[in-house]
């Protein structure tokens, strides 16, 4: 996996190696205030494709974090110092 951060390659796996080393991948966190607004953007697009399942999957989610985001300090993406 190919992540836009570095720190992120100690961190993440993929134990049942299914992604590439090469495919680039991004995460979201529930702390970055702009994720869910961009779960629920990727999600009107799923819809949009005929997605509808997977659409609402990612609108739940996108609620979950929201929810998530009141009880805690969300702030906007940084990288590590």
């Amino acid at each position: 996996m190919k992540f836009t951060r570095e720190d992120y390659i100690r961190r993440i796996i993929d134990k049942e190696g299914k992604i590439p080393d090469d495919e680039p991948v991004f995460l979201l966190r529930a702390q970055d205030k702009y994720a869910p607004a961009t779960l629920r953007y990727y999600a009107k697009l799923l819809e949009e494709d005929g997605n509808k399942e997977m659409a609402e999957e990612l609108y739940r989610h996108a609620r979950e974090m929201i929810v998530w985001q009141k009880s805690v300090k969300v702030k906007k993406p940084d990288k590590p110092q």
